[in-house]
């Protein structure tokens, strides 16, 4: 009985360690030196989609949609890591992976700017960005989803009063804004209190 409830307990954890359970997303994370050498070796494919890697932060420095402040405070914080994080993921529905890109300022690692890539013909073509900082992206699923903080006039730049969650689709060719709501930070201590705005 002993050796039969082992058996099941151990063939529980090989199952659940076999599983994807995530969203299908890859994270590069801040760019590094081997990477943008093109060091780094790829990683298989996914069932649905192409994964291409290519170098975020020349794609950044390259893409005109992008602001010069945001290409002057593109650059190495600490050896040659960049503050660049790139994670690929389905949310165009095309057939190679898009890339989305959130840089960082060196001086606080404050978000400045985000930016998706879709592939069109072999070429990544910027299809959304937002540089109203402090702003970060992420991939949930096949939604993104940004996140602004919100300052009133009396906020200290360390102590926000709110942040805006906003979350965006691809539809016919563009990203479409489906939801919002706002996150209000306690001044207690507690936790922040969210308020839907659509």
């Amino acid at each position: 009985m002993i050796s039969a409830v082992a058996a099941v307990a151990a063939l529980a954890l090989f199952v659940a360690a076999c599983g994807t359970g995530g969203t299908g997303t890859r994270d590069e994370g801040p760019a590094h030196a081997s990477a943008v050498a093109g060091g780094a070796a790829s990683p298989s494919p996914s069932p649905t989609t192409v994964y291409r890697q290519v170098d975020a932060v020349e794609l950044v420095k390259k893409d005109p949609a992008v602001s010069a402040t945001v290409k002057r405070e593109l650059k190495p914080c600490d050896g040659d890591d960049y503050p660049v994080e790139a994670t690929y993921g389905h949310l165009t529905g095309g057939s190679v992976d898009d890339i989305l890109v959130n840089v960082s300022a060196c001086s606080d690692w404050v978000g400045i700017g985000t930016y998706v890539y879709r592939d069109v013909g072999g070429t990544y073509k910027n299809v959304f960005k937002e540089e109203d900082s402090p702003v970060v992206a992420e991939i949930d699923d096949t939604d993104l989803t940004v996140t602004k903080q919100v300052y009133d006039s009396d906020d200290q730049m360390s102590n926000p009063s709110r942040e805006t969650v906003i979350t965006y689709r691809w539809q016919a060719g563009r990203f479409t804004e489906r939801s919002r709501h706002d996150n209000y930070y306690s001044r207690s201590g507690g936790d922040a209190a969210s308020a839907s705005d659509s």
